[in-house]
């Protein structure tokens, strides 16, 4: 499936087929921890908020136009000294998972952060969540925390692991100090 479909950034017309699979991930799985269905408003909000911040929304096309997953990221921490470092997202539908598509996602989603001059990508994973945590392994994120029962879904307690990729080789340099 990964030859048959293209990565490309999403437009308007894209967001009710994101709204539906980030749905099925809302009601159906452990990988949002967030129970309510996500509103038509809620997700053009969303959309809107991230393209005037250029932040990328990423789709999974199929030869058909069908959105097959999307990923994207955001600010890791509001505050200034998180500026380079951001938290990113994938979702793939259930009929197309287990083809590849996330890597693929996810490859696309660490190029767009490189070349945005960014340092360092973080994941907020189910500990329960054990594709997603295998395939960030695979894509070179390594494990920085586990978070006993920090969030609830579904009457049980969930462990959030955090994983993260620096993207970048770049000397800290602090022009506070330099000459």
């Amino acid at each position: 499936m990964r030859d048959e479909i293209g990565i490309e950034d999403a437009v308007p017309d894209d967001l009710e087929a994101i709204r539906a699979i980030l749905n099925w991930a809302v009601l159906e799985t452990t990988a949002v921890f967030y129970d309510q269905p996500r509103t038509v408003a809620q997700m053009r909000d969303w959309f809107e908020e991230r393209r005037a911040r250029d932040l990328p929304i990423l789709v999974a096309r199929g030869e058909d136009g069908s959105i097959l997953g999307y990923a994207s990221y955001g600010p890791f921490r509001p505050h200034d000294g998180f500026a380079r470092t951001v938290e990113h997202s994938i979702y793939v539908a259930p009929s197309a998972q287990g083809a590849g598509l996330g890597r693929a996602l996810l490859d696309a989603l660490v190029s767009r952060a490189r070349n945005a001059g960014l340092h360092v990508m973080v994941g907020g994973l189910t500990a329960e969540n054990k594709a997603s945590l295998a395939l960030h392994a695979r894509a070179g994120f390594i494990e920085t925390g586990r978070m006993p029962e920090v969030g609830a879904k579904f009457g049980r307690w969930l462990t959030l692991v955090f994983v993260q990729k620096i993207l970048d080789a770049e000397t800290f340099h602090d022009s506070r100090t330099e000459p």
